[in-house]
């Protein structure tokens, strides 16, 4: 297995580390106070004018949609070329949105690039591609156990040339910003399918339509993360053409499946880079610091987390590149257990390490923009795109079913079990 990026990735990520250095990391405490001092009212949020400005400037730049596979707008990189660029950008929490590539949109994107009509990609995907407006992805709800989506229970009902959608969602993502003109949403559409992942759908709803309702914010650990915001939204006969569906009734969760791949490998290449900082900082703060006479940094305590903190981050990183590769060579389904095994892995040791870093600056940890806002995202995300114990249950199930049937014999599985009966013989009662 190749482990070298391609020139064409080298200077990509040489100039996306350059406008890192020089527009986003000096301007993360104003990024940071652009979140903390927006209105108590989410109806007067604003999109923070730096973040705006420096999109500009990355667009200019070409370093824009850089996640594209397969578009005339992007770069035309493959999963594997994208993990690189996407860990530099997960660095700083604000810098995907700056380049175009943040999540839900990236998602939303590819789903309309995947599965939407013409007329759907005119009027959605283009303006999305031109970063003009934002979007949100309808689907966890408050009423039902959503890790297990087949429980969603908002509707949606066929009345003629039109679809009717009543529900409740919350943590809809992105729903709060005021350029968030599009809410792609997943509900029942039938029933009585026989097939319980034939029974949902999913369709266009834009956020101006009668009877869609902005209910509340719901803050991430006491933040708002305005203007993006993760709401509660009212869907109160919610009427929309029926050319507005995606793909056709009863194809949500294939949809669901082709969205959610892409979108939890980038949100665990993102991880990479922003674990990857916070123990860069770590290092650099127990070096710097004295205790009880020397450096923290020769306190065995701290040498044994930071060892473990780099072989867990390494073993993460390559986790992702194979799942990433697989994905290229297999396909997304064909991937799906090293999809699950890296959202398991990522989220969990990048919160690992941002905590050890905020136990590491002590006092100042807990007001440190940077390590706060790195928490709040890699905590946040062993949540998102389905709960931890969902991709463990999947895994664990794919784990099973490569052994069910076989003859222990031929594998040397009978054989262990004779030596360790013949031990407890050998010991006896």
């Amino acid at each position: 297995m190749d482990f070298d990026f391609s020139e064409k990735v080298k200077q990509l990520g040489a100039r996306l580390e350059a406008f890192m250095a020089r527009h986003v990391y000096p301007n993360e405490e104003e990024l940071c106070r652009d979140i903390f001092n927006q209105p108590d009212d989410f109806r007067q949020w604003k999109p923070s004018p730096l973040i705006e400005e420096l999109k500009g400037r990355a667009r200019e730049q070409g370093l824009w949609n850089l996640f594209l596979p397969d578009n005339e707008d992007g770069h035309g990189l493959s999963n594997l070329e994208y993990a690189p660029l996407a860990e530099i950008m997960g660095r700083s929490y604000w810098a995907s949105e700056i380049f175009n590539c943040s999540a839900p949109d990236t998602g939303n994107m590819e789903v309309l690039h995947r599965y939407g009509t013409a007329a759907q990609k005119e009027r959605w995907l283009r303006p999305l591609l031109d970063g003009s407006i934002r979007s949100a992805f309808a689907m966890t709800e408050p009423g039902v156990a959503s890790s297990d989506a087949t429980n969603i229970a908002t509707s949606i009902r066929r009345d003629g040339a039109h679809y009717v959608i009543d529900g409740r969602k919350w943590w809809t993502s992105g729903a709060g910003d005021p350029r968030c003109k599009l809410l792609i949403t997943m509900g029942l559409s039938d029933p009585a399918d026989a097939d319980r992942h034939g029974r949902q759908s999913m369709i266009l709803v834009p956020v101006e339509t009668a009877g869609v309702t902005i209910r509340r914010y719901l803050p991430i650990l006491g933040v708002k993360d305005a203007p993006h915001g993760h709401m509660e939204v009212i869907f109160d006969h919610v009427t929309v053409p029926a050319d507005n569906m995606l793909l056709g009734e009863g194809r949500g969760f294939e949809i669901a499946q082709g969205r959610l791949g892409p979108g939890r490998i980038h949100h665990c290449m993102r991880l990479i880079g922003t674990a990857e900082r916070a123990l860069e900082r770590l290092c650099r703060r127990l070096t710097e610091r004295v205790a009880f006479g020397k450096p923290v940094a020769d306190q065995s305590v701290w040498q044994q987390r930071i060892a473990d903190a780099r072989c867990a981050l390494d073993q993460a990183r390559l986790l992702t590149l194979k799942a990433a590769w697989m994905m290229d060579c297999a396909g997304n389904k064909a991937a799906r257990s090293e999809i699950a095994m890296i959202k398991l892995v990522a989220p969990r040791v990048a919160t690992e390490i941002v905590d050890m870093a905020i136990q590491g600056f002590g006092g100042g940890g807990f007001a440190d923009t940077v390590l706060c806002m790195s928490y709040i995202y890699a905590r946040t995300t062993r949540v998102a795109d389905g709960p931890d114990e969902v991709h463990a249950q999947q895994l664990a199930r794919h784990e099973f079913g490569r052994y069910a049937g076989q003859d222990g014999a031929a594998t040397g599985g009978a054989a262990v079990v004779t030596v360790a009966q013949g031990l407890d013989h050998a010991r006896g009662p």
